[in-house]
Parts: structure tokens; sequence; C-alpha cells
């Protein structure tokens, strides 16, 4: 018969037996009535004391027992009568006058006195509150210490009388258990430092108390091991408590009070095993419902389930429904005063605000509690109760806080909630960097995402409060550190088992430390926030239509924040894509509308007058100035003092008109507005495009503007510092440089300069045209280029202006290096300057310099491209017209020096008509009014190329001619191998471009093919495996799928001569030692009725009587009997036959139990020495890793009926063939283990009586 395990066959059901055994309660052994002898009286006669109705006051029945002087037994049913009733003090008063009693005879008397007033000390400790309550006087309370230090006493007074009385083990062991739950958890020791607290060497001393209990009983003492499987969990050593728990669950599965599924739950929880847990719990509620230990427990689970789900998840309100209502109320109806259900129901009621409710469950859990961290649960809800109140204690919440995190143990290993609470107390009391030293201790040990947060928050606003305090403060670590930390918080977003839900406030603390230096990341946080916001909104679907759901979305965006969509249309701005700024700009305008519908008390017009004036500035950098007018003349409408409006206005009449309106409209401006800033900062542009150039700078009409308003307006106007630098630059430029002195002269005016462009840049470290100033005064005065390249390089990092870009060009055409001059200066007509005839007169000289260098004609051609071009943009400029002429000579001497090979005589002609046009040009410019060259110089010019290059040309010409008609057919020739050689390289280049195309085609097909293989084989795969499960399984009487007990029934073995075939029967193992020679042993399962002498008959009849079946075979190793394993052995090629193989032996083993059980349960018999010899090689064989039978061959031993499924008939063996199936059971034996698909493993036996039976995960044991 199978062993029975928690009342069912294996542990295999998850129901109640119909008539479970009856458990035990405590005090079920204390009669209902004692009779107490009297003296005096007749032997038979005693005075009954009912003991399920004692009297309130025991003094007269102690009278009683004291005058009739009973034995110490009546002492002790009577006090555990008053204990039963939960009449504790009594039952210690009883034992007390007791013990008096007994003083006068044997000392050994008084050990089980003794011993249970230890116990009850115990239990009144349990009950006893840990602190004195708030409101009672300290003297007039009685802590848990006071009973644990009675206890004490009573323990060593057993102890000096008998200290190997057993009870005294368990009972000291239970006493460093409560004394260590009052003493504070050890903080962490260093690493790999012992850890050597008080509380872990009372733990240590438990555990030896419970390992003596359990030695003096033999390993009986359940209780002990439940002590020490309390002190493991309690050092945390979750595994070892497991291995305790179960242990006792195996031995007494029908221990409810305590009951070990709980703390086999506990420690599984502990060990991540969180549904497992769950499952303990159920299974003790399911045998106890009125558990609360276990309803709160799973009241914990729920909670802690939902807490995977954000509030405003569907799924999180049945399941914290679930957890509250079904389990942790049904705790506290039970139990009222239990603290851990006080202390899980307060933090429902800290949501609710009920603070009263709230106060009084949590300091029920830290008075009546035994648990550090229960307690600590109590004092860190009355820290939040203090903390969120309307009228915060914030002093008081900080010193909650404080004893919640010790009473976890504080410093690394205290309550992180609680130090989380403690930052946040910090910060409302504005000691912002004790704030930061905790929050950085939380982040080194837990990387909490919280703590992350606030602590990038906390770097953010140091760097804010800097930038607008105007201080020159390096926080640039601080930009690291928040940005670090905040980004870590938004990667915590991605993270899908994380379940966190991502806040916008992070995204805008990033957003705006990226603003400045990394813009296009600020934008992107923008766009997050919106897209977050608009997936919030509630019942809004998108459409399926692309064009509907760009609408759509442009729709949503009118109910978001103006704000957020101005920040947006800003970044946009700076990142010139006007068309998306404009939109969002409008679009932010329709919110304000919206909002102001929403809330009338909102003031929207600041949003509407700062939205509209960066509207209209996008229409003014887009070229749309008709609309940007209408934008600042609808705003001055509404405000006609705003100043920002009318500069842009004037700014615009400017440009549209130069010469009348516009000059008259700043005039204008500068009379209503001269004292602001911006006002005289535009004006003093407008001075400098419109003066007149004066000799002396001191009569400079912009200089005395820009020294105007720095004397008398702002000495840090950083705009006049750099116009004034400015003009000081262009002035030393011009300046003679004939004598030492004027060069002495020019210098100082290049260092003035100098000195009002680092004023500036001291002012605003991000000046980029003060730092441009100073380049170019390097470059100038003292040739210093390599140092203005890299502050050039710097500067167009920071400012996207085409001024940068033209410096650039300058320095590297004077360091020669014209391919990156030619690409600065065409970056700077990227730059609305495409028609600036300055860049384009710069690229033509650029070019210009290259062709000479390179002697290219072609740079030349295109130098003289851009000349014209620039020419015709401003053809009144006469310098313009003379880089015409000039390129053009340059080109024609550089065509006459050219080699004919080198040359075309349309070249040559070109050339020669450029230079007269050249000719002519000089002669215009020398006879204009103001030459930019001396008029004797140009007409020299002329003169050079009338007489010297027209007569070299025409030789060049005429020499050219010659050269082409004489090599016209080499030419020819020539040009027509070039051309064939084109096309030939076009060829190849498409051949080898096909090839490729048909290379990725086949590789495609290939895979294609691979992948429907795959798909086939796993097909054919998983119909194998359906085959198996069903040869495998099949039903019981109950309808439930079962695996298929194979029958180990024995069947003849015989060997076949490999030279005859034939096959003889094995009836010892004398004939298997012949030295040098190969036996392979076949197994064969007997189908025929006959006898076995019957069943020896000729192969021939056997083989019309049997069909094909798989055999397996057991190649013999030397003369130890050991198996080649799958390893060594080349597979067969008949493994696609094993599940057939597998059913029939599975079908075979289908008879009936008793012969089953017969079977399964039978031991080796040791007949004769070959069976000796047999055990031993199969003993041997199961210490080895279990190897795999190869199947070998086919051979005709069964019929079709039989392999289709046919039931096995009883057959009789000879000794021969006992003796022979003897032996093939041990070799299965040695075997089946690591086969697949031999017999089954009957897990009854294997977890009859095995330790390991009862360790997580094992099928045999159910909680």
């Amino acid at each position: 018969m199978a062993p029975l395990l928690n009342g069912y066959t294996n542990g295999a059901s998850r129901h109640l037996p119909e008539d479970p055994s009856i458990v035990e309660s405590r005090f079920s052994d204390i009669p209902a009535q004692i009779d107490i002898p009297v003296s005096g009286l007749d032997a038979e006669e005693a005075v009954e004391v009912n003991l399920e109705e004692l009297l309130d006051d025991p003094t007269e029945l102690c009278t009683l027992l004291e005058q009739e002087g009973v034995g110490k037994h009546y002492w002790m049913v009577i006090a555990l009568a008053y204990a039963k009733q939960a009449k504790v003090d009594h039952a210690i008063e009883i034992l007390g006058k007791g013990l008096g009693t007994l003083n006068r005879g044997n000392p050994k008397e008084k050990l089980g006195p003794l011993s249970l007033t230890c116990w009850l000390y115990l239990w009144k400790s349990r009950e006893a509150p840990r602190v004195v309550p708030d409101g009672q006087p300290a003297g007039e309370t009685r802590l848990k210490d006071f009973y644990l230090q009675a206890a004490t006493g009573s323990l060593n007074e057993a102890s000096r009388i008998n200290p190997a009385f057993p009870p005294l083990f368990l009972a000291r062991g239970v006493l460093y258990l409560l004394r260590a739950s009052l003493q504070p958890p050890s903080k962490a020791a260093g690493p790999g430092a012992p850890d050597i607290s008080d509380r872990v060497e009372t733990l240590r001393q438990s555990i030896k108390c419970f390992e003596d209990a359990l030695r003096v009983s033999s390993g009986r003492n359940m209780m002990a091991i439940l002590g020490r499987a309390r002190a493991y969990f309690s050092l945390g050593k979750y595994a070892d408590a497991l291995e305790g728990y179960q242990e006792v669950l195996i031995k007494m599965p029908n221990l409810q009070d305590p009951d070990p599924r709980i703390g086999v739950g506990c420690c599984l929880w502990q060990l991540g095993h969180r549904d497992e847990a769950r499952e303990a719990w159920e299974r003790a509620l399911e045998l106890n419902p009125n558990s609360k230990i276990a309803n709160i427990l799973l009241g914990l689970y729920y909670i802690h389930e939902s807490s995977h789900y954000a509030t405003t998840d569907p799924a999180f309100g049945p399941i914290y429904k679930k957890a509250m209502t079904v389990y942790t109320q049904k705790a506290f109806k039970l139990d009222k005063e239990l603290p851990l259900t006080c202390a899980t129901f307060g933090s429902y009621f800290m949501m609710r605000k009920s603070w009263a409710t709230v106060d009084s469950l949590a300091r029920k859990a830290i008075e009546l509690t035994d648990v550090n961290a229960v307690a600590s649960d109590g004092w860190y809800l009355l820290a939040r109760k203090e903390h969120y109140q309307d009228r915060p204690d914030l002093p008081k919440a900080n010193d909650y806080y404080q004893k919640a995190d010790l009473a976890r143990g504080g410093g690394d290993k205290g309550y992180l909630p609680a130090r989380f609470g403690l930052v946040q107390i910090q910060i409302l009391q504005r000691d912002f960097d004790g704030a930061k030293f905790r929050l950085e201790k939380i982040i080194q040990q837990s990387k909490s995402t919280e703590a992350m947060m606030i602590l990038g928050a906390l770097y953010a606003e140091d760097v804010f409060r800097s930038q607008a305090s105007g201080l020159k403060e390096d926080k640039s670590a601080e930009i690291k550190k928040a940005t670090a930390l905040l980004e870590a918080v938004r990667l915590a977003w991605k993270d899908p088992q994380r379940k966190l839900t991502p806040d916008t406030s992070v995204l805008v603390y990033l957003a705006r430390l990226y603003e400045t230096e990394q813009p296009d990341k600020a934008l992107q946080c923008l766009q997050q926030v919106e897209q977050m916001t608009i997936n919030d909104m509630p019942d809004k679907e998108p459409p399926d239509d692309l064009e509907a759901d760009e609408a759509w979305t442009a729709k949503l965006r009118e109910q978001l924040s103006p704000q957020l969509l101005n920040d947006i249309g800003c970044f946009q701005f700076h990142a010139e894509k006007y068309d998306q700024a404009r939109e969002f700009f409008q679009t932010a305008l329709s919110a304000c509308v919206k909002a102001g519908e929403k809330d009338e008390g909102t003031d929207t017009d600041a949003l509407v007058t700062t939205i509209s004036y960066n509207l209209a500035r996008t229409y003014e950098a887009a070229s749309q100035l008709d609309e940007a007018k209408q934008v600042y003349e609808g705003l001055l409408a509404r405000h006609d003092d705003y100043t920002d409006a009318r500069t842009r206005l004037a700014y615009i009449e400017l440009r549209q008109n130069p010469t009348e309106d516009g000059p008259k409209a700043m005039a204008a401006l500068y009379e209503t507005d001269s004292t602001n800033l911006e006002v005289r900062s535009l004006f003093g542009w407008y001075l400098g495009k419109s003066k007149k150039r004066a000799a002396n700078i001191a009569e400079d009409q912009e200089q005395r503007h820009y020294k105007h308003t720095l004397q008398h307006h702002d000495k840090h106007d950083r705009y006049s510092l750099t116009g004034m630098g400015n003009l000081y630059l262009m002035t030393a430029r011009e300046m003679r440089r004939d004598s030492d002195q004027d060069k002495d002269k020019r210098r100082k005016t290049y260092e003035k300069a100098v000195e009002f462009y680092d004023k500036a840049l001291q002012l605003d470290p991000r000046n980029a045209y003060a730092a441009q100033g100073i380049a170019i005064a390097l470059v100038e005065d003292r040739k210093d280029l390599t140092t203005a390249v890299q502050l050039f390089s710097k500067i167009r990092d920071t400012v996207k202006d085409p001024s940068v870009y033209i410096n650039l060009g300058h320095l590297f055409a004077e360091l020669k290096q014209y391919s990156r001059s030619i690409e600065s200066y065409e970056a700077a007509l990227t730059h609305n300057r495409a028609s600036d005839p300055q860049i384009l007169a710069c690229l033509g000289r650029v070019w210009l310099l290259k062709g000479k260098l390179d002697k290219s004609p072609s740079a030349m051609k295109t130098s003289l491209s851009y000349s014209q071009r620039a020419l015709a943009i401003a053809p009144q400029q006469i310098h313009f017209q003379f880089n015409i002429a000039f390129v053009q000579i340059q080109l024609a001497q550089l065509l006459y020096t050219l080699p004919e090979t080198q040359r075309t005589l349309e070249d040559v002609i070109k050339a020669s008509e450029g230079l007269e046009e050249a000719i002519n040009s000089f002669g215009e410019i020398a006879q204009s009014k103001n030459p930019p060259y001396p008029r004797h110089d140009i007409e020299q010019r002329a003169n050079m190329g009338r007489n010297t290059m027209r007569r070299q040309l025409e030789r060049a010409i005429q020499s050219q001619r010659e050269y082409e008609e004489k090599n016209a057919a080499k030419l020819q020739e020539a040009r027509e191998l070039r051309e064939a050689e084109i096309r030939r390289r076009e060829e190849e280049r498409r051949r080898v471009e096909e090839q490729k195309e048909e290379e990725k085609r086949k590789i495609r097909e290939e895979r294609d093919k691979m992948a429907q293989l795959s798909r086939e084989l796993a097909e054919k795969r998983a119909e194998e495996e359906r085959r198996r499960e069903e040869a495998e399984y099949t039903e019981d009487s109950e309808g439930e799928r079962v695996k298929r007990t194979k029958k180990k029934k024995g069947g003849k073995r015989k060997k076949k001569d490999e030279e005859s075939g034939s096959e003889t029967e094995v009836g010892d193992a004398d004939g298997e030692k012949e030295a040098g020679t190969k036996k392979t042993r076949r197994k064969k399962k007997a189908r025929s009725t006959e006898p076995s002498s019957a069943a020896g008959s000729s192969a021939e009849e056997g083989a019309t009587s049997k069909s094909k079946k798989k055999r397996k075979r057991l190649a013999r190793k030397g003369k130890e009997g050991n198996f080649k394993s799958e390893e060594l052995v080349v597979d067969s090629d008949d493994e696609d036959q094993r599940p057939a193989a597998q059913a029939n032996g599975q079908e075979q083993g289908a008879s009936d139990d008793d012969e089953d059980e017969d079977t399964r349960m039978r031991e080796p018999e040791d007949d004769d020495e070959d069976d000796d010899d047999d055990a031993v090689v199969s003993k041997q064989s199961r210490k080895r890793n279990a190897r795999r039978i190869e199947d070998d061959e086919d051979e005709e031993e069964d019929d079709d009926e039989g392999l289709n499924g046919g039931e096995d008939e009883p057959s009789t063996k000879t000794t021969a063939e006992q003796d022979a199936e003897d032996e093939n059971e041990g070799s299965k034996g040695a075997s089946f283990a690591d086969n697949p698909h031999g017999d089954p493993v009957d897990e009854t036996v294997g977890a009859a009586g095995h330790a390991g039976a009862a360790e997580y995960g094992d099928p045999s044991l159910q909680m």
C-alpha cells in the first residue's frame, strides 16, 4: 500500500479528505473536573472541582490544596485550567503558592511547576506591550521585558535544581527567541566582517538550546525543530528555516497549531517564490479557515500584487479590493489585537485620511508586536500621519521616521520608505544638503527610481537658482549629476518588468537642463511629455486614416497646456523649423482660448501676448513680413506700451523701406523709448548701417551712441560693449602701417578692441560675437592663425551666423587650405546669404588661388563664374568688375603656359575672347571715378594684355590647332577608347550588381526553404510528442490523466549465437564469461499462452506467429557487466520507432494491481553465486549515471495484435528463465534513470521515508 502523507497518497490531491484526522488543540488534555483527596475521610472520598467553571478568585481553592498537601500534579492541572480560560495571572499565582508548599519536599518536585511558570511568563510576554502605551504612566505598565525577566528567574531556579531537565532546553530556546525580538537589529558590518551583535548572539544561543532539546528527545521534539527554524528565519537563513518547517510538516502533517505551512510560505516568500508562498498559505487557510495569520499573509500577498499596477490601471482595483475585504478584514475580525493586521489596516485608513484610526492601529502594532519589522511599520504609519496632515508636525514626523528606520536596523540595513520620508522632511525644512547626502546613500544601496528622481530634481534646482541669480558659478558638475540621474529614471521606464509609471516632471527637468547645450534633446523631452499627455486623455482613439490622424492629433493638442505648446514652438523656431513652430504657436493660442473657457478665473492675457509675439517672430524669420506686421499691430492694439512689438515693427519697416519709411520709424521709436536698452541696441545697429565713415573714431556717431549707453544707462550693456569692440577693430584694420609709430598705434587700437570684447565675455561667457572679435584681432594683429581657427570652430558650434563661416573661410584661405575655405564660404551661402555678393567674391578669390596652385583651368572657370554672379547682384560695384577682368587675365596666362595635351583649342579661343573683355574692362575701370587700384597700374595691365598676352594667345591658338589637326585621328581613337572603357566599366558594375542581387535572391530562397523545413520538423516533432504522451498517459477510474505504471514482468532471456543466428536460453552466468567473445543479450516479452517449453520451439514456427518488434541490445563490456552509454553507441536508424515500442511496453505493464505491487516491492534473491554476481553488477550500475540502451535492430518477435496494445497473458517460467529475468531486472535498474523512454519511476516508493521528499518542489509534499 502506498504511504500516506498529509492524509493523501503522495500528497497529490489538493482537497481535504472526507474524514480528516482529528486535530488536537491546545489544553485538550485538561479534564473537565478533578477530584482532590481529603485527609481524614475515606480513601474513596474526595472534593470534586469543576475545571470548566472556575472561581474568579482562586484563593479558596489554593487554601484547600495547601491544607490537603496535594502533589504537584493537582497544582499544575488547576493552573493549566485557568490558563485555558486565558486567566494567566491566576495560573501564575496558583503555581507560586504550589511552589511554596513544595519547598518542604524533594526539590526535583518543583521542576514541573517551575517549567510551567516559565512558559506562562513567556505567554504573558507575547501579550504584553513592547513600549509604554501612550497616555499611561510608566510605572503601572508591565512590558515584555518584565515578563521575560520573570521567566528567566523561573528558568534559572529550575536549572539550579536540574540543568539537564529536558523541558528546560525548549523553554530557554523560546526565551532567547523572545529576548532577541526586543533587541535592535544589527547594523551592517563591513565587507567580510562577521556579525557579532547582541541580537545575532542571542539567536545563536536559541539555536543551541533547540538542538539540545532535539538531542535529548532523539529528534522527536517538533516544537524544537519549529523553534530552530524560527531562529534561522530571524538570522536570514531562509533555506535552512524552510528545511526545518518542511521536516515538521512531513513528520506531523496534521499539525495546525502552530501551523508549519505558515513558516514554509514565509521562507518561500523571502526566497523569491511568491506564488509558491501563496499556495502554502492557502493550504493553511484550507485546513483552518479561521487562521488569522494565514488570512493576513494572503492579504499582504495581494497587496504586493496590486503594487505592480498603477492606481489608475483597471487591474489594480479588483486585486486591492480582494486583499483588503476578503483577507485583511477577516483577519482583523478574528483578532483586532494582531499587530500585523493593525499595521496593514492602518495603511488603508491612511489613504482615507482617518487620522484617529491610523493612530490607534499604529500604536497597537508598536506596543503588541514582538517583531521589529512590524514595529517599524507602526512607527512609519505614525510618521506619515504627522507628515500628511493639513498642518504637519515636521519635528514629530522626523522623530517617527527615525524610529521606523532604527527598528529595522538603521544605517545601511534600515527601512527605505522611512529614510525616504526623512528626505522629504529635510526638503520641507530646506535642508537640501542633508537631503542630497541621504539620497545618495539610498541610491548606492537600492537604486530607487524615486530617490534618483528627487536627487536629480534637487541638483537641477541648484542649477536653475544659480542661473536666475546671475552668479558666475560653475554648475557643470551639478548639471551632469542631474542629467545622469534623471536619464536613469527615464531609462527605467522602459523596463517592462518594473512596470513604472512615467512622470512628466522628469522630462520637464531634463528639457530645462538640455535647453542651452543640447536643444534637440530638450525638444525630444517636451515632445514625449506631449505624447504622454495625449495618451492619458480618456476615451481618445486615433482614426485609421493618416490624414485624419494628423487632424485628430492637432485637435487633441488644443487640450494641452499652452505653456508646453509654446515651449515646443520655441525649440522648433531655434531649430529653424519655422512651419512646425508656427503650427505649435497657433495651436497654443487655441489652447489658451479653451483654457479660458474651462476656467473663467484663469488669466490667459499674458500667455496670449507672449505666444502671439513668438508667432510674429516666426512669420518674420520665414520672410512673411506682412503677416508678422499684422500680428505685431494686433498686439499693439491690445497693449500700446509693448515696446518689443514696436521695435520689431520698426525693424521690418527698415527692411522693407530702407530709405524713406524705415528711418522715420526708427527715429520715432528712438524718440519714444530712448531709455530701453533693446531700442538703443537696434538704433546703434541702424547707425552702423547708415552712417558715414568718420576719419576719427571719437567723431563716429555709432561710437558716441554706445558710449552714451555705457555711461548713462548700463555700464554692463553687452551689446554696446561688443559694438565698441567692433568699431575699434574696424578702425585698427584701416590704420596706416608705414612706420613703427603707426604700427604701435594700430596695435594699441586692436588691444582696445580686445578689452571691450573681454569685458563682454566676462559678463556673458557665451557671447560668441565678442569671442569672434577677439579671434579676428588675433589674426589681423598677431597673425595667430592656429589659435583663431580653434576659436572660430568653437564659435561655429554655438552661433549659427554666416559671419562665423565667412571668417573661417578667410582663415583657411590664409592657411592655403582652399578646400576647407570653399566649404566654409558655401556654408555661409546656405544661411540665408545666397545672394550676398561679398561671399560670392570671396569664393571667386579662393577658387582663383586654388586654380593657380593646382594649375587647373576648371577651378579658374569656377572662380570666373562666382565673380560674374557677384557682379550681377551688385553691378554698381566697380571692384567686382575688376575681379572678373583679373580672373580672365589669369586664365589666359595659365592656358598659354599649359602644354597642348592639357588644353583644348576651344579653351584657348574662349580665353582669348575673355582676354579682350578684360582689356576693355581695365580701360573702363581706369577711367572710372574711384578705381580700386591706381589708374596707372590698371592701364599698364591693359597694355600688357594688348601687346604681350594677345600675341601669346594667338601663337597658342595656332599651335593648338596644328597639334589637334595632326593628332586628330589619335585623339579620336583615344576618345573612343576612353568612351569604350567607360561603357565597359559601367557594364561591369551593372553585372556585379545583378550578380549580387541574384546571390541575395538565392540566399532568400534558401532561407525560406530552411524555414519551411524547420516548420515541418517542428510539426513532426510535436506530433511525435503528442503520440508519445498519448502512449504514456491514460485515464484512471475518476477520469483524470495519470501516467501508466509499467509492469515489471519478466520474460525469457535468450542469447543469439553470432555465427549461426540461433537463439538459446541463458540459464546461468558462467556461459557469459568466455574471454575474447562478444555476446549480446536480447529481451523478449512473452505474448503466448503456451508454457515455457512451448516457447522454446523452432524459430520458423515463432517467425510465422510474431511480427517485427524493436529489440534493445545490452552490450557487455568485459566481465563487469557495464553497459555502453549513449555517448559511445552510434544512434540507431530506428529512432523513429521508439514511441511505438514505448506504447507497447506501457500496455504490457497494464496488469492487475496485486501482481504489479508484488513485482514492484520484490527484492533480489541471492539463490546462487551467479545471482550474487548479478546483484553486485546491478548495485554498481545504480551508483553510476544510468545510460541509455540503444536500439539495435528490429526482429520479428510479437504479432500485430500484441504491438497494438494487446493484454498480457500469464506465462510460466523455468528456473533459468527466472534467473535471466532477475538479471535483466537488475540491468534495467542500472539504465532506466536517464532513459526517457524507459520504465516510469514509482513516485510513491520514492517518496516513502525519504528526507528529500519534503523539500520545495517535490510533488510528494502538499501543504
